[in-house]
């Protein structure tokens, strides 16, 4: 999750699927839900000030908005038979998204740099005693880290939300590698996802100042994977589709400021 300038909207703002999947996996009285919450986010914020946290972003469930949710993603972790790994999962909305709609939560894992929202997910979500997906705290690069330890072939799908957008293109490319490491080696194992994107790809320099994060269009995501393909000897189906600036809040506007913009979403299929 990207960190950057103090942006938080005060306004609690859900959507109603959003607001139906919580109240049906926390049993939290609708009365409650807004103050819970608000709690919840004013905590993780006070430790990490993130926009996306600032902006309500883990209450957004995005799993759920990808286009192969419901033709593909649900009904093959409905089988029992497949493995889910949240990358850079944070609050891990989107698992318990997945355990809402009738998913065995102990095929899901999730990971991240630091496992810091973690007790903050359970107290949002109220599962502390009964979600049974393990997490796993692990650095993306770090080869012989437990992430890969444990997982290494053995991940059906991947969803790596808000991640390879942190990164400059040179090191997407190490993490498409490592990512391909991870998934089973057969047809079909799948990566999926949403960053930010542009309408002018490249790299764009970090608001701290330290380096820079490459943001793409379709084509130049597509092209990279092409490149990771040939460099390890397979063949990748790359889909997506992009939404421009005006699915941008009010508030969200202020922090976004680039006019070339985009929000992609992706799917990166072994064939």
């Amino acid at each position: 999750m990207a960190s950057g300038e103090l942006i938080i909207d005060q306004d609690f703002k859900i959507s109603e699927d959003s607001r139906d999947t919580l109240l049906k996996y926390t049993k939290i009285p609708p009365d409650e839900l807004e103050t819970h919450v608000r709690t919840i986010r004013d905590k993780a914020f006070a430790v990490h000030p993130y926009p996306c946290i600032g902006l309500w972003r883990f209450l957004d469930f995005g799993i759920a908005k990808h286009k192969l949710y419901k033709p593909e993603i649900l009904p093959r972790m409905l089988t029992g038979e497949q493995t889910y790994l949240d990358l850079g999962c944070a609050f891990a909305q989107d698992i318990r998204k997945l355990v809402s709609d009738g998913v065995d939560s102990k095929h899901c894992y999730g990971s991240d740099l630091r496992l810091d929202f973690l007790e903050l997910g359970y107290d949002l979500f109220r599962d502390r005693q009964t979600l049974k997906s393990t997490f796993i705290a692990a650095d993306i690069f770090a080869s012989e880290s437990q992430l890969f330890k444990e997982l290494s072939g053995k991940v059906d799908i991947i969803d790596a939300s808000s991640f390879f957008h942190l990164f400059a293109r040179d090191e997407q490319k190490a993490v498409a590698r490592q990512v391909v490491r991870l998934m089973k080696p057969q047809k079909d194992a799948l990566l999926v996802g949403r960053q930010i994107g542009s309408t002018n790809p490249g790299e764009v320099a970090r608001r701290s100042g330290n380096g820079t994060r490459f943001r793409h269009n379709i084509d130049s995501w597509r092209q990279m994977w092409d490149e990771v393909g040939e460099e390890v000897g397979l063949r990748f189906e790359v889909d997506g589709r992009t939404w421009g600036r005006e699915v941008l809040t009010q508030v969200s506007a202020v922090y976004f400021t680039d006019e070339t913009l985009t929000f992609m979403e992706f799917s990166v299929r072994r064939v």
